[in-house]
């Protein structure tokens, strides 16, 4: 765990955000599939690996109150504070390895585009499986989107994990029921393709 946040604290410490390859100025295709899913603005919304994102800025733009980050790297987590000014202080900013983080609450939502795919043995895969199927609420919403089969096999010289949609839905399909999924390309800052497969599940009733 020491060398993972050493790695992503030294990341942070060195790199802008257009000299990393998963930064987006405005996140629009995770908007677009959180927009459709028509949450209440108090609904709980967690974003996971998400300390370098925009996404809970643009979530707070459009009213949403029950906002979570949480990252393995408190430098990320500050630069996104930095950045919302007197915003944040609304927000739960949640310093932790995602294999180590204890839910305070359940949520409506989580989203994850940052750090599924770097679990790469079956064991942190199944924790994080774990996880996810006790930090939701009933009918609640996951959102994974990871590099596809088609995607880069490494990203920050770190191994990564690809998925297919057919992956994903066996690895969550006790808790989940899988309600959409396609594959994007993402163009990176510096003009280069990562292709990514989304997964829109939702909470069974019982499982």
């Amino acid at each position: 765990m020491e060398r993972r946040k050493d790695h992503w604290e030294n990341v942070y410490e060195t790199k802008s955000d257009q000299e990393v390859s998963w930064y987006q100025e405005i996140p629009v295709t995770s908007l677009n599939v959180i927009n459709s899913l028509s949450l209440d603005k108090e609904d709980s919304i967690i974003d996971i690996g998400g300390g370098n994102s925009n996404l809970v800025s643009e979530l707070s733009n459009k009213g949403f109150t029950n906002l979570s980050v949480l990252d393995i790297s408190a430098k990320s987590l500050e630069r996104t504070k930095s950045k919302l000014g007197q915003k944040s202080t609304e927000i739960q900013w949640i310093v932790s390895d995602i294999l180590e983080f204890q839910p305070p609450q359940q949520y409506n939502l989580w989203h994850d585009r940052a750090t599924f795919h770097f679990l790469i043995h079956e064991n942190d895969i199944l924790q994080y499986v774990n996880i996810v199927s006790k930090a939701i609420k009933k009918e609640g919403y996951l959102i994974v989107a990871t590099f596809s089969a088609s995607g880069p096999k490494k990203c920050s010289g770190l191994e990564i994990t690809q998925y297919s949609k057919e992956k994903l839905q066996s690895l969550f399909h006790e808790s989940f029921e899988l309600i959409q999924s396609f594959e994007e390309v993402h163009k990176t800052p510096f003009e280069t393709e990562q292709n990514f497969v989304y997964t829109i599940f939702k909470r069974k009733e019982h499982g």
